[in-house]
């Protein structure tokens, strides 16, 4: 029986190499919107993945890591969505 293989990301701001469910993706889509991914991972764009520790999502808003990867400045509302998923 062939086992299946688990799709493993870093987190940009840890580096730390998880699980893709133990991780949050933001996306920048090609129309320039940033959204937080659905479980699926699939929605269109350049993503970036964010381990779901609410001390991590704070690092990521006080570097600006996510402006720098997805080339966009990040609305506050998106840090407190992000928060919101985390607890």
């Amino acid at each position: 029986m062939k086992v299946k293989k688990v799709p493993m990301r870093s987190c940009v701001v840890t580096h730390e190499k998880c699980e893709k469910k133990d991780l949050i993706r933001v996306v920048r889509t090609p129309n320039g919107e940033v959204l937080i991914d659905d479980e699926k991972g699939k929605t269109n764009g350049r993503g970036a993945y964010l381990k779901k520790d609410s001390l991590v999502i704070k690092k990521a808003k006080n570097t600006k890591i996510l402006d720098r990867i997805l080339e966009i400045d990040i609305p506050d509302s998106i840090y407190e969505e992000l928060n919101e998923i985390v607890k």
